[in-house]
């Protein structure tokens, strides 16, 4: 079982947090900085920790370098994602 999440992605933020929509995907502000990595292992640990799962199951498979994300998060349905809203 693996889901698959679209986020969008704003660095630098004062907090992390789920911050509703934009357009297809999820926005999410992220404290850490778009630097060295930060914000994308920030982003995989929020998801990880909201959705309850190791952080080695939530993978970045498209959007490395952007702010639109797509993710794959192993060991859970796709229904399991209305967690995050």
């Amino acid at each position: 079982m693996t889901a698959r999440l679209v986020v969008h992605v704003v660095p630098r933020a004062k907090r992390t947090e789920v911050a509703g929509r934009h357009g297809d995907a999820i926005k999410i502000k992220l404290k850490a900085p778009p630097v060295d990595g930060a914000a994308n292992a920030e982003l995989v640990r929020f998801i990880a920790e909201r959705l309850d799962v190791p952080r080695s199951d939530v993978t970045i498979t498209a959007g490395r370098t952007g702010r639109r994300k797509t993710l794959e998060i192993a060991g859970i349905a796709a229904a399991a994602l209305r967690a995050l809203d």
